[in-house]
Order: C-alpha cells, then structure tokens, then sequence
C-alpha cells in the first residue's frame, strides 16, 4: 500500500530516527541525527510518497534458487564476460536458477573484487551497467555491498590522506597503544596499519588486508555515502543486498569488534530504508561466524531477511566424508525454524572456503582435525586467521567441492559423483533458499595452476572457463561437468514443483540411524509433505519406510526416481549416496 498521509510519513521518520539515536548514542555525531533522518530520506527517494512493506512477507517461493558466480568466470574471446555469463545463463539456467549473485563487480585492486576503488561504476574489463541491468531485467539479480572496508588506492582513502573531503574522516583509525588484544579477525596479518598522512602519521585499521582499509561509521558521513550507493544499485536492478563481512563494521576498543549492537542497528536501519523503497527487496547478511553468533542477524524479523547458513557446508562435507550424520542431525535438530518474512540462504560452496569457525562448538576438536587431514589429502589448502598471543588457528579450507568430496575419510574411492550429487540433493531439500556455486553446477576441479599464478589460496576454487571448452564439454554426453550440470538442474526442477520445499515449508528432523540422514518437509497451501532421506555412505543401506510414520491409505512415491514405494511394512534399499524424497503420489 501507499504512505501518502503526513501521519505516516512521520512515522517513518521517527523510526530512521530511532534507528538513529541507538547508532549514534555515544558518539559526537549523535546532535546530527535530526538533520540526517532528511538526508538519508531524501538520498533514497523516500521524502515523498513511500511503499510500506507488508510485514512478515515472505517474497521468495520454491522455485527461487540463486547461482553464485564472478562477472568473469566465463571468458570468450571479444566479448564482455557479462556479456558471456548471460549468454550462459540464457542457454544453461533458464527457468533453473531465479537469481544469480555477481561477486563485485566493481573496480578494484585485490581480493577478487573485495578492495573497491569506485562503488558507483562497473569494472570497463566485465562491462557496464547495460550488461548488469540485461542481467537483472531477467533474473534476481544479488549484489555485494561491501561496507566493512574499500580499497587503499580508493579516492576516498587518497583524499584521506591528504586531509580531503570527501574521505578525509572516513576511515578507522586507533592509538596503537590502545588494548586491540580482543579483537576477532579471520587474518593473522597486522590488524593496523601505518600511513603518512597531510595530519601526520596515522595508524588505520585493516580486518582483512592491508589494501581494505576499514571505514569509520561514527562519521554519518560514511552512512549517508552507502545509502546513496544502495540507491544506485536500486536503480540498476539489484533486488538482493549482500552484506560483506558487516559483523566488523563498528569498532570499540577493548571489546571484540564483531557483532556490535550498532552493526546490528545498521543493518536495521538499511533494511527500513530498502524495503521501504522496493518491498520485494531481500538483504542478505554475510557473517562467517559461529552458529548462534549467524543466527543472531535475524533480528526479530527486523534484520536481515536471510543469512547465510555457514554451519551446513563444514557439517555436510564432514558427514559424507565420515558417513556418520549424528553431528548434522544435532545441528538441524537444534535450529529454529526461520519466522515468516525471513528463511536461511543455503549453500555448500563459494568463491571463499569451507568456513571452520562455523563448526566451532558442533564439531569436537578430534573432528575438525580428521576433517582438515582428509580436505588436505584431497588438495586442499587451510587459511589461517590469529588468536591472541599470536597463536594461529585453521580459519577456513581452501578447495573445490567436487575434490572435496572425491573419497572419505578413508581415502579417493569412486563414488565421488554420487556423493556430490547426494550433498546438492540434501542441501535443496532444506529450509531456505539454495545458492549453487558456478564451479559446482559445472563440476570443476582444484584449478592448481591458477592458485599458484595469484598466491592465494582462494584461487583454487576460482577457475576461470574458456566459453568455447565449456560448451564443447556441456555438449559431450560423456563429460563428467555435462553429467554433473544436468544432474543438479534435475533436482531443482523437481523441487521448484513442490510446495513442501518452499524456503518457509515446516520442517522436521528424522531419526534414522547414524547411516542414514533425514526430515521431512510439509507446506500449508496446497498441503504436501515429502520425506528427504539420504544413504550418506558407501554402503547400502535399508529404510524400514515404517519408520517415516507414513499414512498407510496413502500411495508413495520417491519424487527422483519415480518410482512407487513397496508396502509400508518392506524395507527399500538405498544405494550408496542415493536421495529419496518421498511424497504422495497424485
């Protein structure tokens, strides 16, 4: 509906105020806010007529499912790779995937896209806007706000180092003999680093790298400037918000530095500002911490609309790898159900690495240790971030989902396909929306070659494909990333057909051994329920279907394969790594 009368748009005003007042409380930026709720009104348009969000909504269904991918994973000789992803996705994902995250798109000078030099432009060697707005004029199209840190090389950051606006009170910075022991980091790089400044020497501070030079939000000068960039993205299409790395943005001294409540204040401020400028818009927080820590960016359904489910990755791999589920089915056991407006943004691989410090508190140490020595086995590479004192701890494990997943903890066998396949088909049953890596729709393996070209370890899972070889192996019946591509689409067809597995359907945790991993999923309009069991070993195994509580005067059916169920009181044979998801026939 339409906000048109003055009661309603002071409403809204009183609450970019409150938003405000908990921001700014104790900083001397907090005399500013009357003059700021304008500013940011007027910056995203909203000073007039405004939409209201329904409250709780959910706006995303069962046929929503996202691909993962950098504006360059896809090269063709004189064409923009934009141009290229679109092509691709036109011929490969069409009425597959509703959506698709372009990693950043921007100009930038390291990390793949995370150091930004200019937010307001697309990077000339991917495109323009046209491409981005073709792109968005046909799929969701989500984007990174990457608003922890910029790039040192930025304007904003040159200026502030020559004491000028804009940029000249941008940036964090802190006394060095300041108490920093506290402070949580994914790196084991320097925390701070020293510059030269027009006011004399300055030491800012650097989550991440030397070259992402972390912004100071205590100026609402910083604030004003993101919005203005949200606005921008609105205008070219972007629909979904992903909020980088925003459990560092507020800095206190003497305290950890992450999840602050004024990083949680911002992001409900961005969130009142978004959606009251387009209500279908979702935001997306980016926060690679322990469970509870993630959960916690759900607000009170006035946060974040999904976050990441960074548990699932480091569980399900572990669970494959061992075939033992009971950790996962804790886990899952454990987990709220998401309140309506919101859901939980599942993958199983990125453009980063097996996160650890998901598993931190789920996986007892002996775990995570056989883990890392399998990944290791199989090519991957470990990140590090620091502890205090110095002491280094695994941050993250650096490697293809497809090498990941190639052997078990006893070794590579040959039922890596079917494990691979297994993984996606429990990871699109569940709660939430799906987001599928490129490199795991297309299958690729552990690119050495250009890990050791850049010296990061994340390159390993950043392979870039030659248009010409992609389409020679997607057009051979015989290619293992043909194989793998169709296998995946197959599945999500087939879940975008069932109301069970809208990302809010209820669900259930199943206990059927250590063997055999489930839940069952059940929607209220029209009424479904599906079973999603899955043999995660390497071995057959039987499930006593009695054990599912099914509805005798009922007939089932396993929705993969289409086939009907034997009589309640038999057992069906799982393969090893075989999915069921079984449903009422009819």
């Amino acid at each position: 509906m339409t906000l048109s009368t003055q009661s309603d748009r002071e409403w809204l005003q009183a609450r970019v105020e409150q938003h405000l007042e908990v921001i700014y409380a104790d900083t001397a930026a907090f005399a500013q806010v009357a003059g700021l709720v304008s500013q940011l009104l007027q910056a995203m348009r909203l000073d007039g007529e405004v939409v209201s969000p329904a409250p709780a909504r959910n706006v995303w269904t069962e046929r929503d499912a996202l691909l993962i991918t950098y504006g360059d994973s896809l090269l063709a000789p004189d064409e923009k790779p934009l141009h290229t992803l679109k092509r691709f996705l036109d011929a490969h994902a069409n009425g597959v995937i509703s959506g698709v995250h372009i990693l950043p798109f921007y100009p930038w000078t390291s990390d793949d896209g995370f150091a930004v030099l200019d937010y307001s432009s697309v990077n000339e060697a991917l495109g323009d806007w046209g491409d981005i707005g073709a792109i968005a004029s046909a799929y969701d199209l989500m984007a990174d706000l990457v608003i922890n840190h910029c790039s040192s090389r930025s304007p904003w950051f040159e200026n502030f180092l020559r004491d000028e606006s804009p940029g000249r009170d941008y940036f964090f910075t802190v006394d060095p003999a300041e108490d920093l022991s506290a402070v949580v980091r994914p790196r084991t790089s320097p925390l701070l680093r020293a510059v030269e400044t027009a006011r004399g020497p300055r030491y800012v501070w650097c989550t991440f790298s030397h070259d992402q030079v972390d912004l100071d939000f205590r100026n609402p000068e910083v604030l004003l400037q993101f919005v203005r960039i949200v606005r921008l993205y609105l205008d070219q299409g972007v629909r979904i918000f992903r909020l980088d790395a925003i459990a560092f943005l507020w800095k206190i001294p003497g305290t950890t530095c992450l999840n602050l409540e004024q990083t949680h204040e911002v992001v409900r401020l961005l969130r009142t500002l978004i959606e009251h400028a387009r209500p279908d818009a979702i935001l997306i927080t980016e926060t690679n911490i322990p469970n509870l820590e993630n959960l916690s960016y759900f607000g009170n359904a006035n946060e974040a609309h999904c976050v990441y489910n960074f548990s699932l990755p480091p569980l399900l791999i572990n669970t494959l790898l061992t075939g033992d589920c009971t950790y996962l089915r804790q886990w899952l056991m454990a987990m709220p159900p998401a309140r309506s407006g919101t859901t939980f943004f599942n993958f199983i691989a990125s453009h980063d690495g097996i996160g650890l410090r998901p598993a931190e508190g789920l996986l007892s140490d002996g775990e995570l240790a056989a883990l890392l020595k399998t990944l290791q086995s199989f090519g991957g590479q470990v990140s590090w971030r620091a502890l205090e004192g110095g002491e280094e701890h695994p941050y993250e494990v650096n490697i293809a989902l497809f090498d990941a997943l190639q052997g078990t903890v006893r070794g590579v066998d040959t039922m890596g396909f079917a494990r691979f396949v297994c993984a996606h088909a429990i990871m699109f049953a569940l709660e939430g929306i799906p987001g599928v890596y490129i490199h795991s729709l297309l299958g690729t393996r552990n690119d050495y070659q250009r890990m050791e070209n850049t010296g990061h370890n994340r390159a390993i899972n950043r392979h870039q494909w030659q248009w010409a070889q992609l389409e020679s192996e997607l057009g051979n019946a015989a290619s293992p990333h043909r194989q793998v591509m169709l296998a995946l689409e197959a599945l999500l067809r087939l879940r975008g057909e069932q109301p069970a597995f809208h990302p809010n359907a209820a669900q259930f945790t199943l206990h059927l051994g250590t063997a055999l991993f489930g839940f069952s999923r059940q929607s209220r309009e029209p009424e479904q329920q599906i079973f999603c069991v899955s043999n995660i070993t390497d071995e057959p195994r039987p499930l006593n279907l009695l054990d599912l509580n099914l509805v005798e005067e009922a007939d089932w059916e396993d929705l993969i394969s289409g086939q009907p169920c034997p009589d309640l009181d038999q057992l069906l044979q799982l393969e090893p790594y075989q999915t069921v998801w079984i449903s009422r026939r009819g």
